[in-house]
C-alpha cells in the first residue's frame, strides 16, 4: 500500500472503494476462528518486530513534517516512535491475541413455555472507521482489537504520521495475510487530503461505527458530520481530588504522577481539588513537586496564598484540556462541593479521590458521573491495556452501547438465536 494516493485521483471513489472491501471482508472475518484470529495477530506483531527499523525510519520522516507544521512538543511527543514504543506496539498486538474471543459469547439464554430456546450471542459490529491525529501507535491498538472482535477497519490517521502509519498497517495487513484472513480486514486510508476524512462519515452503508481519537476540532466534526454512531470523548477534564482523610504522601506521589507521567495524553489530570480542612498541610509540599519539574501552576486565592509560584486561575482553566505541563488547583468545602465542580466542569473521562475514608470513597464512587471514577489511584491508568483489555481503541464518555475504555468486547453487538421444533403462533 503507497504511503500516498496519486495525485489527481478521486478520494471520494478511492474511500467508498475501500469501504465495498471492508464490508466483503468484514463477512469473512466475523466468521473467523479464534485460533485464526490470534495466529494473524501473531504474526503480525512478528512484523512489527522484523520491521523495526523501517518503521523508525519512516516516523522520522514523520516527526520532520511535524517539526515543519510547527506541533507543539505534546503533539511531537504523541507521533514519535523509537525502538521501545514499537515493541511495545508489538507486544500490545500480541497481548492483544491472547485475549479472550467475544465472538459467540452467550450473554443470555431461556426457553419460552412454548418450547422455543432463546440465546443472545455476541457477534462483531462489522466495520469500523477509525480517525485519529498524531500517534501512530493507534493504528497497530485499533486495527487489532477490531480484528479480535471480527470486525474490519478502515484507518484514516492524521497527516503528519502517515508514513509511520501507513507502514504499520502494512505489517497488520501481512499478518492478516499469512494468517489465512482477508487482508482488506485492515485498510488506511493513503492520503493526507481531509476530503477523506468527509468521504469517510458520509459513508453509512459501508461503515457501521466511527471512532475519533484527537483534539476536539477533529471530535466535534466527526460527531456533527457523521451518518452513522460514534464512539467518542470531547475532552479529557480529568480531576484528582485531595479528601480531608488523604494519606500526604499517597496525594503527593498521585498528584506528581497524574500530572506528570505523561501530560499530553486524555488520562492526565487537569485539575487538582484540595479539601480546605488540609489545604495548608497537604497542598505546599504537592505545589513544591510539581514546580519543581517544570509545571505551571495556576489556583483560586486560597492556593496562591501558598505560594508565590501559583498564578491567578481564571474561569477558563477549569473547563481547559491543557495536555501540557500546566495544572489548575482550587480548593473545596468538601466532598460534595469536590463532586459538584467535576460534575458541572469537567468532561465526565476520569476523576479520582485520595482518601483512607472508605465511607468518602464510596460516595465519591457513586456520585460523580464520569465512566471511570477511581480511589486511591494515578488518573493515568484510564487505558484500556492498564484495564487488562490488551489496548484500547479509545475512551468513551457516551452512554449508549460503550463508556469507558472501548476494547474488543466493545467492539462487538449481540444477536438472538431462536431454536424451535416447529412451533407456529396462534
Amino acid at each position: 500500500m503507497s504511503a500516498e494516493v496519486k495525485q489527481g485521483q478521486d478520494v471520494e471513489a478511492l474511500v467508498r472503494d475501500m469501504g465495498v472491501r471492508a464490508r466483503e471482508a468484514s463477512h469473512a472475518l466475523g466468521l473467523a476462528s479464534s485460533e485464526n484470529k490470534a495466529r494473524a495477530l501473531k504474526v503480525a506483531a512478528r512484523i512489527l518486530r522484523e520491521r523495526q527499523a523501517e518503521i523508525i525510519a519512516a516516523n522520522e520522516k514523520d516527526m520532520e513534517f511535524g517539526r515543519a507544521k510547527g506541533l507543539s512538543a505534546a503533539m511531537m511527543d504523541r507521533l514519535m516512535l523509537d525502538a521501545a514504543r514499537v515493541e511495545a506496539m508489538a507486544a500490545g498486538v500480541e497481548s492483544i491475541a491472547d485475549l479472550k474471543d467475544p465472538v459467540g459469547d452467550v450473554l443470555a439464554e431461556w426457553e419460552r413455555p412454548n418450547g422455543l430456546k432463546i440465546a443472545r450471542v455476541r457477534v462483531p459490529l462489522g466495520v469500523i472507521g477509525v480517525i485519529y491525529e498524531s500517534r501512530p501507535n493507534v493504528t497497530a491498538d485499533a486495527g487489532a482489537l477490531c480484528v479480535k472482535a471480527g470486525n474490519a477497519v478502515i484507518l484514516r490517521g492524521g497527516s503528519e504520521s502517515l508514513n509511520s502509519s501507513s507502514l504499520i498497517a502494512d505489517c497488520l495487513r501481512a499478518g492478516m495475510r499469512e494468517g489465512g484472513l482477508p487482508e482488506d480486514a485492515v485498510q488506511m486510508i493513503p492520503t493526507r487530503d481531509r476530503d477523506a476524512v468527509g468521504a469517510l462519515l458520509r459513508m453509512n452503508e459501508h461503515v457501521d461505527v466511527i471512532v475519533p481519537r484527537g483534539g476536539r476540532g477533529l471530535i466535534e466534526r466527526v460527531m456533527t458530520d457523521a451518518r452513522m454512531p460514534v464512539f467518542a470523548h470531547l475532552e479529557g477534564l480529568c480531576h484528582l481530588y485531595i479528601h480531608e482523610k488523604a494519606d500526604p504522601q499517597k496525594a503527593l506521589d498521585l498528584a506528581l504522577n497524574a500530572k506528570m507521567r505523561r501530560t499530553g495524553i486524555c488520562g492526565a489530570m487537569e485539575t487538582l481539588l484540595v479539601d480546605r480542612t488540609v489545604a495548608q498541610d497537604l497542598l505546599p509540599p504537592i505545589l513544591d513537586g510539581l514546580a519543581g519539574v517544570g509545571c505551571e501552576l495556576r489556583g483560586d486565592e486560597a492556593v496562591q496564598v501558598l505560594d508565590a509560584r501559583v498564578k491567578a486561575a481564571t474561569s477558563d482553566d477549569w473547563t481547559t484540556e491543557y495536555l501540557d505541563a500546566i495544572l489548575s488547583i482550587k480548593v473545596v468545602d468538601g466532598l460534595d462541593d469536590a463532586v459538584d465542580h467535576i460534575n458541572h466542569l469537567g468532561s465526565h473521562h476520569t476523576d479520582s479521590i485520595v482518601t483512607e475514608d472508605a465511607t468518602a470513597a464510596e460516595a465519591f464512587l457513586q456520585k460523580v458521573d464520569s465512566a471511570i471514577v477511581m480511589h486511591n489511584a494515578s488518573t493515568q491508568f484510564a487505558d484500556g491495556g492498564e484495564f487488562g483489555m490488551g489496548a484500547e481503541i479509545g475512551i468513551s464518555t457516551g452512554r449508549m452501547h460503550a463508556r469507558g475504555p472501548v476494547g474488543a468486547e466493545q467492539l462487538t453487538s449481540f444477536k438472538y438465536l431462536v431454536r424451535g421444533t416447529g412451533q407456529t403462533r396462534p
